[in-house]
């Protein structure tokens, strides 16, 4: 499915999303990958709210993905999730019952998002959100975050009510121009009330130590297989302990605490994405399922075709013949 621009696009949209890839895609905004971690079909469900310099989005994940990447110059997210046992913001896990995240421009992100989890963010212009905020809250806000922050609220559940009225009622009207802007202002207000009112991390919330080695240590596995992929060599365990210089079993209970996977589990969806993305791309009859099974070191394809279906909800022949919905 070809997302429309801007110009073309009525204020809400909402999509089925059969690709990791194209979740991402429909987020322009952020640079960023998006990596599908276990089977569903489709990936999620997706609703996107345009409300000027401002953007609703909300996700309902059917399969397990992990987001990264880094925001833009002079753009700053709020956001929330759904109670979702595994779900890690960067450094932080899924947090007290009333946290919110705050994102600020220029910000490398790491996220983990599981099956069955709901989240929600609305992204604003951060040099107008932190000269309002500084005008609420002066002590807070003399400078704007420099990193992700995890605020414990009590408005969250009227801010989550608010978005999800906004969102339900741009399904029965065509977005008129003094709608959109009420509700941007609504939007603005609840967001810099809770800026300026939050309370400090809750311990349940605070990054652990033992969580933020382990995103450090799984982030440097991560970019090394990455690296290895790229020049076409297949990373062994052995590899990554070397690279890293921890032992497996340090690795084991790093990536656990990182993904709630293993680490030869983890770089098999790496393997698997790699292998769809291609197969997506692929143009000519040169591509064939065999050559990039074997490509991404998949030898026995018979339980290559097993392990993609199970992942993606169709054989990689589907996707080479471009017959998946997405």
């Amino acid at each position: 499915m070809q997302a429309k621009s801007a110009a073309e696009q009525e204020p809400r949209q909402s999509w089925e999303v059969y690709d990791a890839a194209q979740q991402a895609a429909l987020q322009p905004w952020i640079d960023m990958e998006c990596f599908q971690l276990t089977g569903g079909k489709p990936v999620s469900t997706m609703d996107t709210l345009a409300l000027g310099c401002q953007t609703v989005v909300r996700e309902r994940q059917h399969a397990a993905v992990q987001k990264l990447g880094a925001t833009p110059t002079n753009l700053c997210t709020l956001s929330y999730c759904t109670p979702a046992p595994g779900f890690r913001f960067s450094e932080y896990g899924h947090g007290h019952a009333d946290t919110v995240f705050f994102m600020p421009e220029r910000t490398e992100f790491d996220l983990f998002v599981p099956k069955g989890a709901q989240t929600v963010y609305i992204r604003f212009d951060q040099d107008s959100f932190a000269e309002a905020a500084r005008i609420l809250e002066p002590q807070h806000w003399e400078q704007a975050p420099s990193q992700v922050r995890a605020w414990q609220t009590k408005l969250k559940p009227a801010f989550a009510a608010l978005i999800e009225m906004c969102l339900a009622k741009t399904d029965k009207t065509t977005g008129q121009t003094g709608e959109i802007k009420r509700m941007h202002q609504l939007l603005l207000q609840a967001a810099l009330e809770i800026a300026a009112t939050s309370e400090r991390p809750h311990q349940d919330s605070a990054p652990r130590p033992a969580l933020s080695r382990a995103v450090s240590l799984c982030r440097r596995t991560r970019n090394f297989a990455k690296d290895c992929l790229d020049a076409d060599t297949l990373p062994t365990m052995v590899d990554l302990c070397a690279h890293t210089g921890v032992s497996a079993r340090t690795l084991q209970y790093a990536f656990n605490d990182y993904i709630g996977m293993s680490p030869n589990a983890y770089l098999r969806s790496l393997r698997l994405n790699r292998a769809r993305n291609a197969l997506t791309v692929a143009c000519g009859d040169e591509t064939t399922v065999t050559r990039v099974a074997m490509q991404f070191g998949f030898l026995h394809l018979g339980r290559f075709s097993q392990d993609y279906g199970n992942a993606f909800g169709e054989p990689p022949s589907a996707t080479l013949a471009g017959r998946s919905l997405n």
